[in-house]
């Protein structure tokens, strides 16, 4: 089954939502998942070095007093999912192009899923800058990709115009928030919905591949 996840890397219900899918894909084992991670970009227009986060944050939301009421059930939300979010050490909000331009290429090497779960891990839970070169050279590292091709690569600028346009896409087909689950290019699922709720989904799509492979074999009988 092929589930394709439009997500930013700094949004925190993305990795709350990929969390949570994990959960429900383990409790589906007998089903084969193709997990494909596609970019979103909440701000594109945060310049290549980052911007300071304090001054961004406030930009953006002021003193909107449901500000912390917010945060206080991200933050309650990310203990249920063992994510210990730590915004006080986040010191730049950084441009997201280049971290998705690692995912793509995390694709091909095999190692996606853990290069997506390590850059959430470093942006949220470490503070790091993941608009940094050096920082996604060296967790491409980690999770077993060549460094030095993956230097060159973001040093080149490859496949910047292919995130721009799939960012395009995305918001073409009207998606406007983050986490969005496209289940077999028919169902969407828009936010970080509970495992069960997902679940619900994956059985529904499965049982019209069930009924899609049955229908198929009689034909051919």
């Amino acid at each position: 089954m092929q589930i394709d996840i439009v997500s930013d890397t700094v949004c925190p219900w993305c990795f709350i939502g990929k969390r949570r899918l994990e959960k429900a894909l383990a409790l589906r084992p007998d089903i084969e998942f193709d997990i494909r991670w596609r970019a979103y970009r909440l701000d594109p227009s945060i310049p290549p070095e980052g911007v300071d986060r304090k001054q961004y944050m406030q930009a953006k939301f002021g003193n909107n007093p449901n500000r912390q009421a917010m945060q206080d059930a991200l933050n309650q939300a990310g203990e249920s999912e063992d994510i210990a979010f730590a915004f006080d050490r986040i010191a730049r909000s950084p441009n997201t192009l280049d971290s998705h331009r690692l995912i793509r290429w995390s694709a091909t090497a095999g190692v996606q899923n853990e290069v997506v779960e390590r850059i959430f891990e470093a942006y949220f839970e470490d503070g790091r800058d993941i608009g940094n070169a050096d920082v996604l050279i060296e967790i491409a590292s980690d999770a077993g990709m060549d460094s030095a091709t993956v230097a060159d690569l973001l040093e080149q600028g490859a496949d910047r115009e292919l995130i721009e346009n799939e960012d395009a896409m995305a918001h073409r087909l009207g998606i406007s928030g983050v986490p969005t689950f496209i289940f077999e290019n028919k169902y969407i699922v828009s936010g970080a919905h509970d495992p069960e709720q997902l679940l619900r989904v994956i059985d529904t799509v499965a049982g019209e591949m069930e009924k899609s492979d049955e229908g198929a074999d009689a034909e051919e009988d």
